[in-house]
């Protein structure tokens, strides 16, 4: 299986059910949508973004087919201007490079530094997906599996309404 033998050892002790689909290379939503057909799941769009100062660092994780007003964050963090984060940061967090953001990532996050929101639109879906840190597999997981992934990581989530 493509991805992380990490991730998948870690999905396995926690029980979490996945279901793997195997594709080419997937860089951006509209080259995934393509294997993802099919699927019963709400596919996710996961941006990585860091503060003005650069010492705090959040992952978005959204509705694929929607937008996200990133001046709304901003207003409520309260953190300055917020820009994606370079490649560099993303690997050093998440372990990943770009085009391959999920929050399966945050496994490489050993210091709990990356703070999560996710879109409470994403509250009526019942399966998820993400890459498993590579753009070449998607894994569809149950919302609520999502959620006990992140309590067992330890790093800080919450519900926002991110449009």
């Amino acid at each position: 299986m493509n991805g992380n033998p990490e991730l998948y050892t870690l999905l396995d002790s926690l029980n979490i059910r996945y279901e793997y689909i195997e594709h080419p290379q997937a860089p951006t939503i509209e080259i995934a949508k393509r294997y993802w057909a099919g699927h019963d799941a709400r596919h996710c769009k996961n941006l990585f973004f860091r503060n003005h100062k650069g010492d705090r660092h959040y992952l978005v994780l959204l509705d694929c087919d929607r937008s996200m007003d990133i001046h709304a964050i901003e207003h409520r963090l309260h953190q300055g201007k917020l820009s994606f984060a370079s490649p560099e940061r993303l690997m050093r967090y998440l372990g990943v490079t770009p085009g391959s953001v999920t929050p399966f990532g945050l496994i490489n996050d050993t210091g709990h530094h990356v703070h999560v929101f996710i879109d409470r639109n994403l509250r009526q879906a019942e399966r998820l997906s993400f890459h498993p840190c590579i753009n070449t597999a998607s894994l569809i997981i149950a919302r609520e599996d999502l959620i006990r992934f992140l309590d067992h990581l330890g790093n800080t989530w919450e519900w926002m309404d991110i449009y």
